[in-house]
């Protein structure tokens, strides 16, 4: 049995609408999987609904946070959505969102790249519009021969606007509403640089702090024995261990169950490594 529990559909920054993803797992041989939307769970009803039945399906979501000792991103898995904390959080980070790409659309046009107004009304519609959103329509107007050099050379230089919340509200928010919080590729994501030992410890207390029960430990970016170094690690701490693809579809180059850079990555992570899974089921979060 296989899992991935950590991907991306169109309700945020990912390709792939929600419906389509439950198919798309079993034609990758996964038997269980997460839609962790940034910031989001408006693609959770579409994706629960959709077909085949026979996959197991944790909902989640994955905060854009902030802490003392740096950024990060924490994954909530099974969360109540009715929540009044849990709501807040997702609340305010829709705010952020707003006002940062309020920030991105005004830099662009003051630096001469000009959407129109329908592209405009698009992007605000949107759940969780992106660079990938943005950097997209920026190529589509020639500005940019592909989406990567758009955000190199645009939008990774915008100035100003914070679209991440606190993570100790996320954290507590996750906890609050009955779910599992969990910090989402540790050592830095895809395309992000790799976070030092120090980093990692101080980052790890602060959140741990705050209550949070697991580590992602198993991720596309990582070689195996790094994996097997987090696992160990959250294992040692009494932490819950996870793991995930980030799948994003076309928007990011990891395909769907992948986990473990490397020249023989595996299709996903066998469950049986993820206590994760077993904890949500003795909770009766999942079935």
């Amino acid at each position: 049995m296989f899992a991935d529990l950590h991907m991306h559909s169109t309700a945020s920054d990912g390709t792939d609408v929600p419906e389509a993803l439950p198919a798309l797992a079993k034609s990758h041989g996964l038997a269980a999987v997460a839609l962790t939307d940034h910031d989001t769970i408006s693609g959770w009803r579409p994706w629960l609904d959709a077909a085949p039945r026979d996959i197991l399906r944790v909902p989640g979501i994955e905060f854009s946070c902030y802490g003392d000792h740096g950024k990060c991103h924490i994954l909530g898995f099974c969360p109540d959505p009715e929540h009044p904390q849990f709501q807040a959080a997702l609340q305010e980070g829709a705010d952020l969102r707003r006002k940062k790409l309020d920030t991105r659309l005004q830099w662009l046009e003051r630096h001469g790249y000009a959407l129109t107004r329908a592209e405009k009304d698009q992007l605000y519609h949107l759940s969780s519009a992106g660079k990938p959103h943005l950097a997209n329509l920026l190529v589509e107007h020639g500005y940019f021969p592909d989406r990567t050099t758009a955000i190199q050379a645009a939008l990774n230089g915008i100035p100003g606007g914070n679209a991440r919340i606190p993570a100790r509200i996320a954290v507590e928010a996750i906890h609050a509403s009955g779910g599992v919080a969990v910090w989402a590729h540790p050592l830095g994501g895809v395309g992000e640089r790799t976070a030092s030992p120090e980093e990692f410890d101080s980052l790890l207390q602060e959140l741990m702090g705050y209550g949070l029960q697991g580590l992602e430990c198993w991720y596309s970016k990582y070689d195996s024995p790094t994996c097997g170094q987090l696992e160990a690690r959250a294992k040692e701490l009494g932490l819950l261990v996870s793991g995930g693809s980030d799948y994003h579809g076309a928007n990011k180059q990891v395909c769907m169950g992948t986990l473990c850079d490397g020249p023989a990555p595996v299709p996903g992570v066998s469950a049986d490594r993820l206590t994760v899974l077993p904890w949500l089921e003795k909770e009766g979060l999942i079935r």
